[in-house]
């Protein structure tokens, strides 16, 4: 219950403080801008795609590219949101007090992390309904559509919880959301290097955030993709925890 409260103390921060409301707005706006470019770029091809027997549709050249967009801003929004998660607070010296309330470790992680995934559902929803608007227009595979919005959100939820984790770790909010950046980026870009140079690595291919993404904006919903984010989020859940527990050890 008290990490209910926690969360829902949270949420309510993050809708009074400027800064989640000016990330939010430029994110849909440069995702906005991207979608209109693709679908103009679409309209373009109509008439040379006419012509084709199994012609990509407007889900494929429109829908496809502004989730790929989404995916990639949400690796730099989601540490910036994030960054103040604990980080922010002993800054601003209330850690002590949160600590001190009688909720526990995991409590206090867990009522953090779904502050943050509740408000990157609510971004992730609001970006697709900017794709949903061709529904009244053309013929979009909604299935598809909402295998890509369960993939992100999982995505999201990973990348916060990253953020938090890199958060308990740091004394400045500025500093967790730079180490948070870094890390995400490694983990998108882990099998980038090793394709380069022509090297095919199994294990660098499963931790790449992309190799776990990408089937759920193709509609595929398999359990190894949704294992690896929800396993990625519980190890830095794990972790943001046994932090707070060493914080409350050393007073």
């Amino acid at each position: 219950m008290r990490t209910l409260v926690l969360a829902g103390n949270d949420l309510r921060r993050f809708f009074v403080q400027p800064t989640p409301w000016v990330l939010l707005a430029a994110l849909l706006a440069l995702l906005a801008y991207f979608f209109l470019l693709s679908l103009d770029a679409y309209l373009r091809l109509m008439p040379k795609l006419a012509g084709l027997p199994d012609a990509p549709g407007v889900t494929d050249l429109v829908v496809l590219p502004s989730l790929r967009a989404l995916a990639s801003l949400l690796l730099i929004v989601v540490p910036l949101t994030g960054m103040r998660a604990i980080a922010g607070e002993r800054q601003a010296g209330t850690l002590p007090l949160l600590i001190a309330s009688g909720v526990g470790d995991v409590g206090l992680v867990l009522g953090k992390f779904l502050s943050l995934a509740v408000f990157f559902g609510v971004t992730v929803a609001l970006a697709l309904a900017i794709p949903l608007s061709l529904e009244w227009g053309t013929s979009l595979d909604l299935g598809r559509l909402g295998a890509a919005g369960l993939g992100l959100v999982l995505f999201a939820g990973a990348l916060a919880a990253i953020a938090l984790a890199v958060s308990s770790f740091a004394a400045q909010p500025l500093a967790a959301a730079g180490m948070a950046l870094i890390l995400d980026l490694a983990l998108w870009m882990a099998d980038a290097g090793a394709r380069y140079e022509g090297v095919s690595s199994s294990f660098l291919n499963y931790l790449a955030l992309p190799t776990h993404l990408e089937p759920f904006l193709h509609g595929v919903v398999a359990s190894v993709d949704v294992v690896y984010f929800v396993l990625l989020a519980a190890v830095a859940l794990a972790l943001a925890a046994r932090r707070v527990g060493a914080l409350r050890g050393s007073g």
